[in-house]
């Protein structure tokens, strides 16, 4: 089976690309699999020793690239992934995206030329999260009322060392902000509930941060059974990644931060034990599985409509 995957190349080495292709070497180790690994660059920053060690080939113009790639990785800024998707659909059999897949909803998936019997994974590491999994066990036996969502984090504490407002999550013209960037939440939501029949949202720039893209996005979701609140920011001073489930019963509070499910009708609290890339190295198994096995799984669909939802069109 080994023999399906020989030649890899990721578009964009920031530090999404790095964890991906670190843990890519994870799993390549797990299952015997040997590959070479080219890397297309837009920048001549030296790489890290601990990932050059990986990198076959760094190629920095396109012309360069191979014709017989079995997997690309995209993971270069949001605003060039679906160029980078179209230039290197007839290179590759297989294709991992990086979240959200594009960065606006006036594209056409035909024009991707995609081919049809081949893997293409649109990243969604939460629900490969413990803390969602569980809840997906659980959900269906809830009579659920509400459901309230927030992730709040404070842009500049994202990466030490490294000036927020030169960032791509500061720039609108490159894909950031937080309908965007904060997509995940979206994504396990309809994961968990499925999709909504109406949204009302609200976005914008609302606070003292340096930066060009939209720093707060409120959602109002309803479904035919229940309501969904979602609140996503750049601006809060404390981390929270929670979901609050109101149920017939009592309020399921789930913080994904602490990996924690805590219920007030008198069930035992649960709480997961696992690094935050455990889900990452999940969601990777899931993909080289799925490729292994011959598999046609293809997500692109559903994430262009999770992106749609969150820029705040309505479900058909």
């Amino acid at each position: 089976m080994s023999n399906l995957i020989k030649k890899v190349c990721f578009c964009g080495l920031g530090s999404i690309g790095k964890r991906h292709l670190k843990n890519l070497q994870i799993i390549a180790r797990e299952q015997g699999i040997f590959f070479e690994t080219h890397a297309l660059r837009k920048t001549d920053r030296v790489l890290e020793d601990e990932i050059k060690e990986y990198i076959s080939k760094e190629i920095f113009d396109e012309s360069q690239l191979d014709y017989d790639y079995d997997i690309v990785f995209v993971t270069n800024p949001t605003n060039l992934h679906y160029d980078t998707i179209r230039t290197m659909a007839d290179k590759t059999k297989h294709m991992f995206v990086e979240k959200p897949i594009f960065d606006r909803k006036e594209y056409d998936l035909e024009t991707l030329n995609l081919n049809k019997s081949g893997v293409y994974y649109v990243a969604s590491p939460q629900r490969f999260s413990s803390v969602i999994q569980k809840l997906r066990e659980i959900i269906p036996y809830e009579k659920i009322y509400s459901v309230r969502v927030i992730c709040s984090s404070y842009l500049p504490d994202w990466r030490p060392n490294v000036n927020y407002r030169l960032v791509y999550s500061a720039s609108k013209e490159m894909g950031g902000g937080v309908v965007l960037d904060l997509i995940h939440e979206w994504d396990y939501i309809t994961y968990l509930f499925g999709f909504p029949q109406k949204v009302f949202s609200i976005c914008g720039k609302y606070s003292h941060l340096e930066i060009d893209s939209e720093d707060l996005a409120v959602y109002i979701a309803e479904y035919s059974d229940k309501a969904v609140e979602l609140h996503l920011d750049y601006f809060g001073r404390i981390y929270r990644r929670e979901i609050e489930i109101f149920t017939k019963n009592g309020t399921i509070t789930c913080e994904l931060a602490k990996n924690t499910i805590c219920f007030t009708d008198g069930r035992e609290p649960i709480y997961f034990e696992e690094e935050k890339n455990e889900m990452y190295l999940r969601e990777m198994r899931f993909f080289i599985n799925n490729i292994l096995n011959n598999s046609d799984f293809n997500n692109v669909k559903h994430s262009y409509s999770v992106l749609k939802l969150a820029l705040g069109r309505n479900p058909a």
